[in-house]
């Protein structure tokens, strides 16, 4: 019989007298950016300026969606940012294919990449369950390879395309807002409802609080695990489809650079436990909109992008430290 006691719940049992890990402290962390923003910076709460900090943490937020899963079951997708570059190039080869119809290119220039990074995901989990490599290397494979294969399948070339009706899934607006925005929302209550009111999100913190135990219990370990990798790997597709969307061009060298740094950062800043086991996908928003808005403050302080790399370093390496000290 299958110990459904251990499924029961997203949140790891806390010893009494010590505080689980929250988000509140990076959310404490956010209003204090966003107030320093607002007296600092005249520009901070124009439209425009509030379009362009959503829209960036709009794809880092999707992507962060897929790490958290991944990072649930105490793994770790370091392929993210390859698997953009692999979906963004594979896009503009069909939406400005002019031997297909538009009616029929467009919608493929969306399906078939998502489906290229679903594979990428499945290649990963595969890695990961079949041949019992540790996470950490089985997806450092892609995070080497897939962007040679992203630039194999572009040319190495910059792909222009001003005007393409693809545009839309990153140019368009409800209500002034731009619609990734409304994306990234909408996928960050399916997780929500995924994690709290359906069996596969009892697997996933199972799988993360105790392999074994799992496995005991009838948890589908591996299967958990590959469906994880595929969620993070089509998410991060998406993510690719917007980025060229926003561009209106799609560079193999450049889509998703550094993204699975800012997606481990939001998903530890914002409270996830890098052990596995422990799932707040709020925290993760809050992490997301955390590390965007402390990319633009330093870089409206005239503080490098380079320099900004290592701030975000040390704060993953100051919310792993938190995790522990608090466990």
């Amino acid at each position: 019989m299958k110990d459904n006691t251990m499924l029961a719940t997203t949140e790891t049992p806390t010893p009494r007298g010590r505080r689980p890990f929250t988000p509140s402290s990076a959310l404490i962390a956010l209003l204090a950016l966003v107030l320093y923003n607002i007296v600092a910076n005249p520009n901070f709460l124009t439209l425009n300026s509030l379009n362009i900090n959503m829209t960036q943490s709009a794809t880092i937020l999707i992507v962060a969606v897929g790490m958290t899963f991944v990072i649930a079951t105490g793994g770790i997708d370091l392929s993210v940012g390859s698997v953009m570059a692999i979906s963004g190039a594979i896009a503009p080869l069909l939406f400005l294919d002019r031997g297909l119809s538009p009616i029929v290119a467009l919608p493929l220039a969306v399906i078939l990449p998502l489906c290229a990074a679903a594979l990428c995901g499945a290649f990963n989990g595969l890695l990961v369950t079949r041949f019992r490599i540790q996470p950490i290397i089985a997806t450092l494979v892609l995070f080497i390879a897939g962007r040679g294969v992203a630039q194999v399948v572009s040319g190495g070339a910059l792909v222009n395309f001003t005007g393409a009706s693809f545009t839309a899934l990153g140019t368009t607006r409800i209500f002034g807002v731009n619609i990734q925005v409304f994306l990234m929302l909408a996928i960050l209550v399916i997780a929500t409802w995924v994690m709290r009111s359906t069996l596969f999100g009892r697997y996933v913190v199972a799988v993360g609080g105790n392999d074994r135990a799992s496995r005991l219990a009838g948890v589908p370990v591996n299967r958990t695990r590959i469906t994880v990798y595929v969620i993070s790997g089509v998410l991060a597709g998406l993510a690719g489809l917007i980025t060229i969307a926003v561009n209106s061009s799609s560079d193999a060298n450049l889509v998703g650079q550094n993204m699975e740094l800012d997606a481990i950062a939001a998903v530890a800043v914002g409270g996830t436990a890098l052990s596995g086991g422990r799932v707040t996908l709020v925290g993760t928003l809050v992490g997301a909109l955390f590390i965007q808005l402390l990319r633009y403050t330093l870089l409206v302080n005239g503080v490098p992008d380079a320099a900004a790399l290592v701030v975000k370093a040390a704060i993953i390496i100051a919310a792993v430290a938190l995790q522990y000290r608090r466990k």
